[in-house]
Parts: structure tokens; C-alpha cells; sequence
């Protein structure tokens, strides 16, 4: 996708499941079934999209999906369908994992942050040789002290090898990353969970990460049970959907499996996604 002089290309890491109550929070399971579909264990499908941005002079990578490292155990869990993976969507627009400059982290959950390395033997090194990696302070430290209601999430082989190889930067607040480029706090999801922001143009792209997870996140009391803060989230959603529909944002939706990216409408008092980009 063209976008001012940038390309935004969202990338694809394959699919997963979680619990669609989990996915949901206090929604009852015959609302969120109308619009996500439960397997037998009451898993729902959902994808990993990295994004790509291409600056004319950087490649940029938003998040990885989850890799390689994942063990038999945990794949059955969480149900990866890995067929095709970041790896083959870097090469359909013509890279490869050494092309990446700069990653930058929306948060460190293992389903963003797992591509981030790769196992090397027994070793856990930096998939992106080249590459300078971009995490806020907060949640790297919230990451390293995980606790009894996060620590599933977090998995030190994702992060930890990016500080010992020397590629790691940290990000103190919110703001202006490279140029068109920028990150602002949303909490809610984690402490210190950001979403993105890409400014070419005249316009302007989101990635909301898990703000918005998927085009059935909408509504504003359909917020995961994931979520830390749930009240955070809904505060900072009520005031980013109002943005977004006046302004005509493009929004990138990181675990929808079937809509990539689109911009959020109104009618009637009834929000809904006008999808750019299919999968």
C-alpha cells in the first residue's frame, strides 16, 4: 500500500487460537460467537500481522509474531498454523530478515514479540542481524518482573538475547521514533502497551496492536479478558474511536484473520470497519 511516501505492507506470521471468552472479557458467548466462530476447545482463529514499513531509506518492522521457539506443547495449545510464515511474506515483497533496520515492539506478549529471535543451537540470538530493536523502558521492566497474571505472556528467550547481543534501545515516552514515525501509551492491555503511529502524506496510519486486536474489538465494552487495566482500555478507546472515524484513519488490525487493514466509519450509530486489505 502506498501511503505518502512511504509503502505499509502488513506482513502475515500464520494463525493461532485463544479462548474467545478470554478474547472478549464480559461479553456473553452468544454475542461474540455471532462474529467469532469457537472451535471445540472454544478457541477462536486470529493471525499474527507484523507490519512493514518501507521509508524510501529504512525498512521498518512492527512487531514479529511469535517465531520458531515455540515447543509441541504450547503450539497445541494455542493451535499455530504456521504454514506460511513471516519469513515468506517478507520475501513476496522482495526482503528477507537481514534487510529489517529497526523493530519496534507494540509490547513483549510472545505473540508479537517471539520473532523477535531465533534459536541458533542451543543459543537464542536476534533474528534480525542488522537490525536496531526499539522496546519502551516500562515494559521491558514490567517483562522482567512478570508476575502470576502476566508471566504466560512474557518468555525472556523473546527479549533478553536483543540486550545481551547489543542491539536493544529503549524508548522513554511517548513521541516521534524516526521520522513519520511515533508511538503513544495506551496501557490498558499491559502498563505500557503503545500503539503506532505513521504520519506520510497528509495521512495517517494506526497500528493499534491490542487496542484493537481485531475488527470485532469495536464495540467499546468488547475488551479482553487479557487486558491488566480493562478500564484504561476502555478510556483510551472511547477517545482514540472518536479520533479515528473523524479523521478517517487507516487502521492496521494485528490478529483479524480475514481484514488486514481499514478505516472505521459510522452510521446510524453503529460502528464498522470499511476494509482496504483482505486476506
Amino acid at each position: 500500500m502506498q501511503f505518502g511516501s512511504f509503502e505499509l505492507h502488513p506482513l502475515f506470521d500464520g494463525f493461532f487460537r485463544l479462548d474467545g471468552g478470554a478474547m472478549f472479557g464480559v461479553i456473553p458467548k452468544p454475542l461474540w460467537e455471532k462474529r467469532a466462530h469457537a472451535d471445540d476447545r472454544n478457541r477462536i482463529l486470529m493471525a499474527m500481522r507484523p507490519l512493514l514499513i518501507r521509508t524510501g531509506r529504512q525498512n521498518v518492522l512492527i512487531d514479529a509474531g511469535v517465531g520458531e521457539k515455540m515447543r509441541a506443547k504450547e503450539a497445541d495449545i494455542y493451535g499455530f498454523d504456521r504454514r506460511e510464515s513471516l519469513d515468506d511474506s517478507l520475501r513476496a515483497v522482495g526482503l528477507s530478515a537481514d534487510d529489517i533496520d529497526v523493530v519496534i515492539a507494540s509490547h513483549l506478549h510472545f505473540d508479537h514479540a517471539g520473532g523477535f529471535t531465533v534459536a541458533d543451537g542451543a543459543a537464542v540470538r536476534p533474528r534480525f542481524s542488522k537490525a536496531r530493536y526499539i522496546i519502551r523502558r516500562g515494559e521491558w521492566d514490567d517483562a522482567l518482573h512478570a508476575h502470576e497474571r502476566n508471566r504466560a505472556s512474557y518468555l525472556a528467550q523473546n527479549y533478553v538475547p536483543l540486550q545481551e547481543a547489543g542491539v536493544l534501545d529503549f524508548c522513554e515516552g511517548d513521541g516521534e521514533l524516526l521520522p513519520g514515525i511515533s508511538v503513544w501509551r495506551t496501557g490498558g492491555h499491559t502498563r505500557h502497551h503503545h500503539l503506532i503511529r505513521i504520519d506520510s502524506g497528509g495521512r495517517t496510519a494506526i497500528f493499534p496492536a491490542d487496542l484493537l486486536p481485531m475488527t470485532a474489538h469495536l464495540d467499546l465494552p468488547w475488551i479482553m479478558g487479557y487486558d491488566l487495566y480493562p478500564m484504561d482500555t476502555l478510556a483510551y478507546k472511547r477517545e482514540f474511536l472518536r479520533e479515528a472515524i473523524a479523521r478517517e484513519y487507516v487502521i492496521f488490525f494485528e490478529h483479524d484473520p480475514a481484514v488486514a487493514a481499514g478505516v472505521i466509519r459510522e452510521k446510524d450509530g453503529k460502528r464498522y470497519v470499511d476494509p482496504i486489505e483482505h486476506r
